[in-house]
């Protein structure tokens, strides 16, 4: 239903978007950050923002934009469905799926996944296995599921890693205990190009993944970077085909080192948290076959992200652990450059936190969002409080702060 209203090459590629779009969950350039645009810094639940509108349903994916257009998942009336919103907040349309599977978790949905668009059609994927592409006015032009077709996730938590295209493909990741896989399927049809078995050994837990892929070049070619069961691992984009993969992530044996957090890029170095928050690794992106010994440049035993994914802005990493606690760390070496804290409570973070203005925003589980300078220097700038609970990640983009509540979707502006 719907309603109308050259040498290897690795590097995070903006394929898809330009500056003052935010196309997929972490950006343009996969990393939370933008170099574009003034942003907020002071507002809260009751004024300071642009406009605010109500959701159908509790969802936990982040918005995505495209040429003023905000596009987000959401459940309405127990079935799954994209929106989309124009700038100034208004409803445009609403498709809707199939049954929703909904969250088990308090901080988790049947719609954790983000959506991601090339500009011309838009993709969702559902805990449900509900996969969908419409056109920009919210038309569906095929969809699937998966859950049908490969069978039922078997993940502790609510499924979230988001789908990535191609040049030609929408790719799908499963990772959890058993068959894990990754499927791609033609961005235009729907039909199955591929799918490839991901499978590796772990101590109990640790072969489930809420990571999302990147996509990246290798030889000249796409690929795709893909952590979760650990191991990090390369696939030709165009196939499948696995080109290298990094392990011992876990040499202890450690159980329920389940994979929450994504990686990040900065240059050709992967920045991988681990852990349960106590690991940090830094993997050099190329090689063929095994890498894990000849690719690992740093690892970190005293630090990581469990639940938030770093960012990477201006060839920096900045991580905002669980309970608040911000370290900034040269990508190159691992070491930390800086630490700051953001204000205790008994609630944590949940969110990846994103760059923009020079500004860290990093959005607490309760709803309170901290709004940091860290640009050489952290200072906490203003505490601003939703009035709902926060799990999406703040989308700063064309000068406006997108925040997706639990109730409300948000629009701030610099004043």
């Amino acid at each position: 239903m719907r309603l109308a209203f050259a040498l290897l090459t690795f590097a995070a590629l903006p394929l898809l978007a330009a500056d003052d779009n935010w196309p997929r969950w972490r950006g343009p350039l996969d990393n939370g950050s933008t170099t574009r645009g003034t942003y907020p810094v002071k507002w809260d639940a009751d004024s300071g923002w642009r406009w605010k509108t109500p959701l159908p349903g509790k969802g936990c994916s982040t918005p995505i934009v495209w040429d003023r257009r905000i596009f987000l998942t959401a459940p309405i009336e127990g079935k799954d469905a994209l929106l989309a919103f124009d700038w100034a907040g208004k409803p445009l349309w609403q498709t809707v799926l199939g049954p929703e599977k909904a969250g088990k978790h308090r901080n988790g949905s049947g719609s954790n996944s983000s959506p991601v668009t090339d500009g011309r059609r838009v993709f969702a994927y559902f805990k449900s296995g509900n996969l969908v592409a419409t056109d920009l006015a919210g038309k569906i032009l095929w969809q699937a599921n998966l859950t049908e077709r490969f069978g039922k996730d078997n993940l502790y938590w609510d499924y979230g890693t988001s789908p990535v295209l191609t040049g030609r493909d929408v790719v799908v990741t499963l990772m959890h205990t058993g068959e894990g896989w990754m499927a791609a399927f033609d961005q235009a049809t729907g039909e199955q190009r591929w799918k490839v078995a991901r499978n590796y050994k772990t101590p109990p837990e640790g072969d489930h993944s809420y990571a999302t892929p990147i996509l990246t070049r290798h030889d000249g070619k796409e690929a795709l970077v893909v952590w979760g069961a650990e191991h990090l691992t390369a696939h030709a984009a165009a196939d499948g085909q696995l080109l290298w993969s990094a392990g011992n992530f876990n040499p202890d044996g450690q159980r329920n080192w389940v994979a929450v957090s994504s990686f990040v890029l900065a240059g050709d170095m992967a920045v991988v948290p681990y852990g349960r928050g106590s690991r940090l690794h830094g993997i050099k992106l190329g090689g063929s076959g095994d890498v894990t010994t000849s690719h690992r440049v740093w690892e970190r035993k005293d630090t990581g992200t469990f639940v938030p994914t770093p960012v990477e802005h201006g060839g920096l990493i900045y991580l905002v652990r669980d309970r608040g606690e911000v370290e900034c760390v040269d990508p190159k070496t691992g070491k930390t450059l800086w630490t700051g804290a953001l204000p205790k409570s008994g609630a944590s973070y949940y969110s990846s936190p994103s760059f923009a203005d020079g500004k860290l925003y990093a959005a607490r589980e309760d709803g309170v969002v901290f709004v940091a300078r860290a640009d050489g220097k952290f200072e906490v700038l203003a505490e601003n409080n939703m009035g709902e609970r926060v799990i999406a990640s703040p989308v700063p983009v064309a000068g406006n702060l997108l925040l997706r509540g639990e109730k409300h979707l948000f629009a701030i502006a610099a004043k």
